[in-house]
């Protein structure tokens, strides 16, 4: 009997979707959110511009330089691909980014993610074919990240309820919005469960969560949990890794409110990483008025005498503005000498940037940019002196290591690698440098390592055990 042949039919390949993700660690969470969701819609990614049907660019408007940065991104997309779409804090400048390059295919803002997801659906529609779209999304399919492995960031709320003087977040992002505090913790768990080994907690204001929903309680593992930063540092102190260890879980953006105290004691625990960033942006009160800052400096250095009573390992970091309008040499020097006292460990400095909308733009006594400059490089050099100091005191000292990276073997077959100590974040602090190696070494561990030299930023050893 004959039969017809059977028709055969290729199914296409799956649309492909870049990213580019500028700003900070909190527009990098969007970012790994946007791409879950469009993964979870059948498309797949592409690491270079050649391989994308469309190009997401994540942008950040936080300062007039870093709008720079993000027009620069989206000009060098649109050459690459041709294809772009924007989103991020800057795309609340829709009309000025159409106008420069008016080739972009649509503009969302901040944390828009819906919005975004629909735009890449109108660029590249996602279909297969009617048979493949009948197939249910998997499950099992991790989220995206674009972070490594071992560490990770867990981004608690939106927004900001503050109104400093420099500052245009609550413009781009809203006022705060706190998420579930049930759903925060079952984001960490499900990290750790796939290898996160160092949480990093991310907001515009950590101290602040749960403040905008009333600190309301939801039930975790049989208990009832609120949504205070104090709760919810005990919680992620409870997690474990699949082998029985602790993560780190390391705090970002805290502002010194008195319930930070609370948090100090799970630190010396083992419950939390000892380890605060804390935004003081400057000392001298009245940079700190004009600011719009609360100017408790005194009181600070009380506290942070305390914190380290209670845990003698913690460390602050910190950023400071110089050249703020009104900065006389006098506040200059006042903040200086605070640092003295304060000890931090870890210091970043900016120096003044306008930026469109912001009440700083209009206040008087705009400093000059070759005195900006001036008092940034002095403010680094007596941050360096500090910095190297606290370093250099580690030196003998036997301390956990988070590894970043492994090394190849050298041709004496010596291996070196990367990691970090509790005192150093990823991306923005420093390092600590191994040598001599396990060729079993992997990122993610965490290895306690003898401190054999140290310099302003670094430290440098060899693994204890």
């Amino acid at each position: 009997m004959d039969t017809a042949p059977t028709e055969t039919r290729t199914i296409p390949a799956a649309k492909k979707v870049g990213m580019v993700s500028l700003g900070c660690p909190k527009a990098l969470v969007d970012s790994e959110r946007i791409l879950t969701k469009l993964r979870a819609d059948g498309y797949a990614m592409s690491a270079d511009y050649s391989g994308a049907d469309v190009v997401l660019v994540n942008t950040c408007g936080f300062l007039d330089s870093a709008k720079e940065e993000s027009l620069a991104a989206i000009g060098e997309a649109i050459a690459e691909n041709g294809r772009v779409i924007v989103t991020g804090c800057m795309g609340n400048e829709a009309e000025q980014i159409r106008e420069r390059f008016p080739a972009v295919l649509a503009v969302t803002g901040a944390h828009q993610y819906e919005d975004v997801v629909e735009a890449v659906h109108e660029a590249a529609p996602p279909s297969q074919g009617p048979f493949v779209d009948l197939i249910p999304a998997r499950a099992d399919l991790a989220d995206v990240k674009l972070t490594p492995r071992h560490y990770g960031y867990l981004k608690i709320s939106e927004g900001c309820n503050h109104s400093c003087a420099f500052c245009i977040i609550p413009q781009l992002r809203g006022k705060l919005a706190s998420r579930r505090v049930d759903a925060v913790l079952r984001e960490a768990e499900k990290l750790v469960a796939a290898g996160t080994r160092e949480l990093l907690v991310i907001s515009q204001d950590t101290s602040a969560y749960g403040v905008d929903i009333k600190h309301e309680a939801r039930e975790w593992k049989g208990r009832e949990v609120r949504a205070h930063m104090t709760d919810l540092a005990q919680a992620l102190g409870q997690l474990k890794t699949p082998d029985g260890q602790r993560p780190w879980v390391r705090l970002h953006y805290v502002y010194p409110y008195p319930h930070v105290d609370a948090v100090i004691p799970l630190m010396a625990e083992g419950l939390v990483t000892p380890y605060l960033d804390i935004p003081f942006q400057h000392a001298a009160p009245s940079v700190l008025k004009a600011m719009k800052r609360p100017a408790n400096e005194a009181k600070v250095l009380e506290r942070l005498q305390r914190w380290r009573e209670i845990c003698p390992d913690i460390a602050v970091r910190s950023s400071f503005v110089v050249g703020f309008p009104g900065e006389t040499e006098a506040d200059f020097e006042y903040l200086l000498e605070w640092l003295d006292e304060a000890q931090l460990d870890r210091v970043g400095g900016f120096r003044f940037e306008t930026v469109e909308g912001a009440a700083a733009n209009d206040l008087p006594g705009q400093v000059p940019e070759e005195l900006k400059e001036e008092r940034y490089a002095r403010l680094m050099e007596k941050t360096e002196a500090i910095s190297a100091a606290k370093l250099a005191a580690k030196v003998g000292r036997t301390i956990p290591v988070i590894i970043d990276e492994v090394g190849e073997a050298d041709e004496d077959g010596d291996i070196g690698a990367t990691g970090r100590s509790e005192a150093d974040a990823p991306e923005i602090d420093g390092n600590v440098f191994l040598r001599d190696v396990s060729a079993e070494m992997r990122p993610g561990d965490i290895v306690n390592v003898l401190i054999e030299d140290a310099d302003a930023h670094d430290l440098f050893g060899v693994p204890a055990e």
